[in-house]
């Protein structure tokens, strides 16, 4: 149940928001201001809708108790109400979604990184597909995808892809990709027809901001050296790669792009994602308790979904969601039927977890 006192309290302190940004207050304050504006706008307007309506349906409750009431209107009001009753509990169910705890770097950009698993040269060949998969998708949302560092595989595909994926939301949508994807297919230079079962791994991190992570340079050690192994023509034999080592937590990042400035940059832009993601992953073990069971637990090591070519499905093993769309799904244009089932099933769990 909403609770009445809640909704008043947010009502009210959106007025507050609103003569606020109206008395022309200093640009980082309007700032700070437009930001929560932006944030309490949709609740705040569904909040309103709920309000309207439960106010109609009171109305025609009374009308229903009156008993000078005509007989014609009774039966009109007594049609109406049962439409309005409907509707109140849609937008309930709307409002008590929009006003669970949000994930703070749900609105931020992503750092995609896939691996080729077990599997060998299958393995690689499916990474391609997956990162094709998800290149697909974040074109059709209008997300612009940029290659940060690459790895051939020896037969196609790729050993290894970090790309950046900008966009709003990118990872309220992303989050849940990240996990071991299995597949399971005949590869092409299998003569007997047998089924081979390969892995990739996908981690999705928010990407962070300057303000987000600070990284003092004192924990910082920065190597440059000669690029070299398997990468084909995406590695050159100049002194420009760079690894950077943050000696706080032992986590290394390595880029061998062309421009050795690009690949300092580029290989902080991946650091500070993945701290900051390291940290997100802290402040959730601390709620592990309320959290425990949900999806998008962030395990990179748990197999979350089964692509079967053989039988054209794809299951998602986290709530049990089994489509015979392979194809679309790989295109990128079925993909969002499952993302969709997963925030919604992430949602009804943490209304569980408010209503225990």
């Amino acid at each position: 149940m909403l609770a009445r006192e809640k909704l008043e309290m947010l009502l009210d302190r959106f007025d507050v928001i609103e003569q606020s940004m109206a008395g022309n207050p200093d640009p980082e304050t309007y700032v700070r201001l437009s930001r929560e504006y932006a944030e309490l706008d949709p609740i705040v307007s569904k909040v309103r809708q709920l309000m309207s309506q439960e106010k109609e349906a009171e109305g025609l409750r009374e009308m229903l108790e009156d008993p000078e009431t005509e007989a014609e209107m009774r039966e009109m009001a007594g049609d109406e109400i049962g439409e309005l009753e409907e509707r109140i509990a849609a937008l309930t169910d709307e409002v008590q979604v929009l006003l669970l705890p949000k994930d703070v770097a749900d609105e931020k950009s992503a750092i995609l990184e896939l691996r080729a698993g077990t599997g060998g040269d299958e393995a690689a060949l499916f990474a391609g597909d997956l990162f094709r998969m998800y290149q697909r998708y974040a074109e059709s949302r209008g997300w612009k995808v940029n290659v940060l560092t690459l790895s051939d595989g020896d037969a196609g595909g790729f050993k290894e892809v970090v790309a950046e994926i900008k966009g709003q939301g990118v990872f309220a949508k992303l989050k849940f990709e990240s996990g071991v994807h299995r597949v399971q297919r005949v590869p092409q230079t299998e003569s007997g027809g047998r089924i081979h079962t390969s892995a990739a791994t996908v981690a999705v991190l928010p990407e962070a901001d300057d303000v987000d992570i600070d990284i003092s340079p004192e924990d910082i050690r920065i190597d440059t050296m000669r690029a070299s192994g398997a990468g084909g023509q995406h590695v050159n034999t100049t002194d420009s790669a760079v690894r950077i080592t943050h000696l706080p937590t032992g986590i290394v990042v390595l880029q061998s792009e062309k421009s050795q400035h690009q690949n300092r940059a580029r290989a902080m832009q991946i650091l500070r994602a993945r701290l900051f993601d390291m940290e997100r992953q802290k402040a959730d073990e601390e709620r592990a308790e309320a959290r425990r069971g949900q999806v998008g637990s962030g395990d990179r090591s748990e197999r979350i979904r089964t692509y079967n070519f053989p039988q054209g499905r794809v299951t998602d093993h986290r709530i049990n969601l089994t489509l015979y769309k392979l194809d679309q799904i790989l295109q990128g244009e079925g993909i969002d039927e499952i993302i969709d089932a997963l925030i919604s099933d992430h949602q009804a769990s943490l209304l569980a977890a408010e209503d225990a």
